[in-house]
């Protein structure tokens, strides 16, 4: 099991930078709608998607979005961060097979323990996919704990 260990406030400087890596599978995606309640069929309907701009299913712009939460809450500064404002522009299309690496830049640290963030996420042709901002507020207190074990979950259609 991974440990991850979190930068506090104090720890933080402009310019810091962190990435997180993910592939969007099938699964992924089949998850992220049920979850979210997005049954777009744009990203579930193989056929609808032909008649499309994108002649082919496409995964949720916002599973791509998540990926910054998810950079945020294990990563930079990690653990004990807690989320505030996040503005996305989405440049392109996610697709199943797609490994999305997130880059996290620490833009400007403010009162209070806020930290604007610069948020990129590219595809693995390098290829921008959303960019954006985030607010968050980061931790104070040094924290280093186990990767939670989260349960394995089977999709049946």
């Amino acid at each position: 099991m991974r440990v991850i260990e979190n930068i506090t406030y104090d720890e933080l400087h402009v310019g810091d930078y962190a990435t997180f890596t993910k592939t969007l599978t099938e699964d992924e995606l089949v998850l992220f709608a049920a979850a979210s309640g997005d049954v777009n069929p744009v990203s579930l309907d193989a056929e609808y998607a032909k008649k499309t701009t994108y002649k082919e299913r496409i995964g949720h712009g916002m599973w791509a979005g998540s990926l910054i939460s998810a950079a945020l809450s294990t990563v930079i500064p990690g653990p004990g961060t807690v989320h505030l404002e996040q503005n996305l522009k989405f440049a392109d299309a996610v697709r199943v097979g797609d490994t999305l690496t997130v880059t996290l830049i620490v833009k400007e640290k403010l009162e209070r323990h806020r930290v604007a963030m610069d948020c990129r996420v590219k595809n693995q042709d390098n290829k921008e996919i959303l960019t954006g901002t985030s607010l968050i507020v980061a931790p104070t207190d040094k924290v280093s704990l186990q990767e939670p074990n989260l349960p394995r979950i089977e999709i049946e259609s």
